[in-house]
């Protein structure tokens, strides 16, 4: 059985947190009647909230997208981007202030598709950003368009005859090149999401946590997918965890969402390796001179 969570549990809790750590002036935000991306920057927050971390200290980026409206909502060093380029600008601040945490909020599209090469290449450098993917399977604000994530055979309005191209998977792209921490939520998996970011966050290298969120305007609409509800009730009932993934055939895991930790690894911090090497050239000039 996997852990689900429940929002309601703690009465009042989220509204402490919006004036915590959000733009209460910014609010309602501009995000769709039963779009997931409220309750994945929610998540976002908790996780923050529950590692202590000092909101002078923490850089939200984000690029172009649905979800990137997240950094306007958010009360910290907050930089909106150009489309796909949030984890360059991510990898430039964690350079030039390494005891910064940074957190790149972006679409799956966003990520996956301009932004793909920046990816590949953070995760190959283990550089300790942390990205969180809103993955809604689409192309949401700029209307509807299918997306490196869209399954097989679903539609867009850029694929008006279904979609023939085959879907990335996030976060095994992710560790594929070299991601440290890899991990998948879902919208509707509040407590489990909420903790695969903290573990992401506190992770000293690349993470990264693919969330499956909720599109019904577009995405859901377009592929008579019901309400927001029903997502996320087949959310509920369709998704497993890698622990019982591992014990099912290829038949049965067809149409399924694997979500939990999916690969975690240590090894050196580019930016430690960085400054290790700035010290050790530092350290043969003095003794040269």
């Amino acid at each position: 059985m996997v852990n689900t969570g429940d929002v309601s549990s703690n009465p009042g809790k989220t509204s402490t947190l919006i004036y915590k750590y959000m733009r209460p002036e910014h609010l309602p935000h501009i995000w769709c009647p039963g779009c997931g991306n409220g309750i994945i920057m929610r998540d976002v927050v908790q996780a923050i909230e529950n590692l202590g971390l000092s909101r002078n200290k923490t850089v939200i980026v984000s690029g172009i997208g649905c979800s990137s409206r997240a950094a306007g909502y958010l009360d910290f060093n907050t930089i909106h981007t150009t489309h796909g380029r949030a984890i360059a600008f991510a990898t430039g601040i964690k350079l030039a202030n390494p005891e910064l945490e940074v957190i790149v909020l972006a679409g799956d599209g966003d990520i996956s598709a301009i932004g793909g090469n920046h990816l590949i290449h953070a995760a190959r450098r283990n550089i300790g950003i942390t990205v969180v993917v809103f993955n809604n399977e689409i192309y949401g604000m700029t209307g509807g368009q299918y997306s490196p994530t869209t399954p097989r055979g679903d539609y867009g309005t850029t694929a008006p005859y279904g979609n023939f191209d085959r879907s990335f998977d996030i976060a095994g792209l992710a560790y594929g090149a070299g991601a440290s921490y890899a991990a998948r939520g879902s919208a509707y998996h509040v407590q489990q999401t909420i903790s695969l970011i903290q573990e992401g966050i506190r992770h000293q290298g690349f993470s990264i946590i693919d969330v499956a969120s909720v599109c019904p305007t577009y995405y859901g609409r377009k592929n008579k997918k019901g309400s927001a509800v029903d997502m996320m009730r087949w959310q509920k009932e369709n998704s497993v965890t890698q622990e019982q993934a591992n014990r099912m055939t290829p038949e049965e895991l067809r149409g399924k969402l694997i979500i939990g930790l999916l690969h975690q690894v240590q090894y050196p911090e580019y930016t430690y390796e960085y400054e290790k090497l700035i010290n050790r050239l530092a350290k043969e000039r003095e003794d040269n001179e």
